[in-house]
């Protein structure tokens, strides 16, 4: 068994290297060379597709109930605020900066070597599954969905994305929705035509203040933005249609096509999902890993945001160090100490269950 410190300092060196490769969603290529070749080294046998990578404890059993750990290894790429390089990974003050480190490097590595600490042991109720997956920042469908099936039967799942390793229980999904409001053109000088976008300002309205009828425990009601709109194509011309996009952050009290088709029958425009496939997501509270959680003083809430969570159809709490209000800003960082102890208090929660 590897001791906490030494897998401390190895995975402070995996992220750094991981900092120092460009990994933007969808050409992670060199990150999933980089963790295989870091398994091979240890003799840990991987399995790859596409850009995902993923390992089994030593003495797995297809007897045992399956515990996946996943966090992901693309990034965003850097906005234009950054001061420092992005793809440095500098020490200071008792921070690691760099692109990726807060999310989702800084988790990827706890949890790869929380994977480490229990893969030798043969006393366990539970099987490890580790999975450093892709295109998560852009939800892509060559990221973790398309391994599921290669993955065995999975049981729990830890998510890491940077919680301050507190016990994020349900998570919010997402529908992107595509709108039109249909009118008739006509000149603007005279009373002709009818107006799409009068209709589509009556359904940005609703979208606005509408309030569903049954508002989730754990995350509260569902949120519903518009954020784009595109119409008209002259001064003098009244638009026969207006497009615009509504962001759905959808709760574990509808499911993605019940709330569709609530929304359907309350606006005038043409509505059309870009997928449904984003769902809200959420674990009990007395499911024995929050417990272990709640006995080590961490709290649960319900995360406003998106991971890969959406596409597990399993029991699923995210968790990780870092803090989230720090993914995607510029020069972007995570504490030292946070790997540290995030690697101790996974191995810790874990310990209590399996």
């Amino acid at each position: 068994m590897n001791s906490r410190i030494q897998l401390f300092e190895e995975s402070l060196t995996l992220l750094k290297s991981l900092i120092k490769i460009s990994s933007f969603s969808r050409d992670e290529g060199e990150t999933a060379d980089l963790i295989a070749q870091f398994f091979n080294k240890k003799a840990i046998k991987s399995y790859r597709k596409g850009n995902n990578i993923w390992v089994y404890n030593k003495n797995y059993s297809p007897l045992k109930p399956t515990i996946l750990l996943n966090s992901h290894h693309d990034t965003v790429k850097p906005n234009t605020g950054y001061t420092r390089n992005p793809f440095s990974p500098d020490e200071a003050d008792g921070k690691l900066f760099g692109l990726g480190s807060n999310d989702a490097g800084g988790c990827l590595v706890s949890l790869i070597a929380t994977f480490l600490y229990f893969y030798n042991r043969s006393d366990l109720q539970y099987n490890f599954c580790l999975a450093a997956t892709a295109e998560e920042e852009v939800s892509g469908k060559g990221g973790i969905e398309s391994i599921i099936s290669d993955l065995g039967t999975l049981d729990f799942a830890i998510v890491g994305e940077p919680t301050l390793m507190d016990l994020a229980i349900a998570e919010k999904g997402l529908m992107v929705l595509d709108c039109t409001a249909h009118g008739i053109a006509g000149h603007a000088a005279r009373d002709e035509g009818e107006n799409a976008l009068y209709k589509a300002i009556q359904d940005i309205e609703w979208f606005k203040s509408y309030q569903f009828e049954r508002e989730s425990k754990k995350l509260g009601p569902i949120k519903m933005s518009v954020t784009m709109i595109q119409c008209g194509e002259q001064h003098n011309v009244v638009p026969a249609t207006c497009n615009f996009v509504v962001d759905v952050r959808t709760t574990d009290a509808y499911s993605n096509e019940e709330t569709l088709a609530i929304i359907k029958q309350q606006v005038l425009s043409d509505v059309t999902a870009r997928s449904t496939r984003l769902s809200s997501s959420s674990i009990p509270e007395d499911h024995p890993f929050v417990l272990s959680g709640i006995s080590l003083g961490k709290k649960t809430y319900g995360s406003p945001t998106m991971s890969d969570q959406a596409l597990l159809r399993i029991p699923s709490v995210k968790l990780g160090p870092g803090f989230s209000g720090r993914s995607h800003m510029a020069d972007e960082f995570i504490f030292i100490d946070e790997i540290r102890n995030g690697i101790d208090d996974y191995i810790s929660m874990l310990e209590k269950i399996v």
